[in-house]
């Protein structure tokens, strides 16, 4: 089959798109041929060896998370799943034409949605659904301030936590502040490069961050004495000097969470915005696009 390899750290140009072997698959694991997955951060900080002390990696590796494609062939102790069934999960090595996943992690893809809306959804909207129902816990009427909110975790976080019932603040650039406002669920935009607009923030209950950096610092003073900081990006400088609750988290795999999210996006209630669709074999130039942030939304790749 083909895949992209990687076999040191380095720029796009160590991804090489190149004939491998078939993957073996256990008892409980099913192989899929993959339809489409995208391009996330993750992916190019792995890549480049950024967070090689959280993420281990052993070498040739095949980078990519999101999943969406249909069952070739199941392991003997799985059920519930077809030869040519549409499925779609939260996994790892999905940079080729066929991977392998644990059973328990895929979910149908909703009927309406193509492989590429799909391939858009599982890494982003399971880190946003996490990022409020396990580090946020917001109850009903809380107020909360969702950073980067035009980005794909983020809208995803906003739109859990309005399901939840919690009133949302999208945190953006200024130049941000149109867009931000026409997100489903939002009651307002916030400033959160105006150190003015900053002041005007206090006693938040809770800050669902996606950005981290000096941003994040400056926001700290705006939560309430015991308010919550979710993050997916580990602990800020200074948080745990405040008597704030900080909840750090990393996105795990949720088959029936997936499906749930999955079908709310098909049904129109938000959106995670495509940007381009590329060939798997492009992916060195795709990794390039998505590093230097050239385009808005997901990038996805087509084996």
């Amino acid at each position: 089959m083909k895949a992209v390899l990687l076999e040191e750290y380095g720029g796009p140009e160590k991804l090489r798109y190149t004939d491998t072997d078939m993957p073996d698959f256990g008892d409980n694991e099913v192989l899929v041929r993959v339809r489409a997955t995208s391009v996330n951060p993750v992916d190019y900080k792995i890549r480049s060896g950024a967070v090689r002390d959280r993420i281990a990696v052993d070498f040739p590796a095949i980078l990519g998370r999101d999943l969406v494609g249909e069952v070739e062939a199941v392991g003997r102790g799985v059920s519930g799943f077809s030869r040519g069934m549409r499925v779609m999960a939260l996994a790892n090595g999905t940079y080729a034409e066929y991977t392998v996943a644990k059973a328990g992690v895929l979910a149908p893809v909703p009927d309406t949605l193509s492989f590429q809306q799909a391939a858009a959804l599982p890494l982003v909207t399971l880190t946003g659904a996490q990022l409020i129902e396990r580090a946020v816990k917001p109850r009903t009427g809380q107020t909360i301030l969702v950073t980067g909110a035009l980005g794909s975790v983020a809208r995803s976080a906003i739109h859990v936590a309005r399901k939840h019932g919690a009133r949302v603040l999208a945190g953006v650039r200024r130049s941000e502040m149109e867009a931000a406002r026409k997100l489903p669920g939002v009651a307002d935009a916030v400033a959160i490069d105006d150190e003015k607009e900053i002041e005007k923030l206090f006693d938040l209950d809770s800050i669902a961050d996606t950005i981290d950096g000096p941003t994040i610092e400056r926001l700290l003073k705006t939560l309430r004495v015991g308010g919550v900081l979710g993050s997916v990006l580990g602990v800020p400088k200074g948080a745990p000097d405040r008597d704030i609750r900080v909840e750090p988290i990393m996105a795990q795999p949720d088959a029936s969470r997936l499906y749930e999210l999955a079908d709310d996006a098909a049904r129109g209630e938000f959106d995670i915005p495509v940007a381009k669709i590329m060939k798997l074999e492009e992916v060195q130039e795709a990794h390039r696009l998505a590093e230097s942030h050239a385009v808005k939304g997901k990038i996805i790749l087509v084996p």
